[in-house]
């Protein structure tokens, strides 16, 4: 797997055990070992005008995610076998939120911070929580996907 992990804000992140996470997940989601991806942790306000601009909501959020090919839960998109690798798309993470949610929460930070990892990769994969059924079956997978690493949904 290709991924890409760029810090563009003031609290430095260790990434390397949350790249480690987003390589079992696409592994475990049948992705091809040169399927490639990015993670940026920015800050709020970056994650805020990504937010308003791409999405059209107000305010911070933890995770977007903008994918580049279109996918199905269960149903990763494939790269042509005559074509480049597949590049599933790039996910922004803005920690500070996280750490907020976590302490609000009551969950560890390392914890979250490898939830968000895990749902941002689900939704460069097709999932999403628009209804009820939908976020559990995204919730579900999110857990089974965090149990590969030992670790449980908070």
């Amino acid at each position: 797997m290709i991924i890409t992990v760029s810090d563009e804000q003031d609290d430095p992140i260790p990434a390397g055990d949350l790249a480690d996470l987003a390589e079992a997940v696409m592994t475990a989601e049948g992705l091809a070992p040169d399927t490639a991806v990015s993670i940026t942790f920015v800050d709020p306000a970056t994650i805020e005008e990504l937010n308003r601009t791409h999405m059209g909501k107000i305010g911070p959020t933890d995770v977007l995610s903008f994918p580049i090919e279109d996918a199905a839960p269960g149903q990763p998109p494939r790269a042509s076998a005559d074509g480049p690798p597949l590049v599933l798309g790039d996910m922004f993470i803005a920690p500070a939120v996280v750490r907020s949610n976590a302490e609000r929460d009551g969950v560890a930070f390392d914890d979250e911070m490898a939830l968000m990892v895990v749902h941002g990769l689900l939704h460069l994969l097709g999932w999403d929580h628009v209804n009820d059924d939908d976020a559990i079956a995204m919730e579900k997978r999110e857990g089974e996907l965090l149990s590969i690493m030992g670790m449980v949904r908070p």
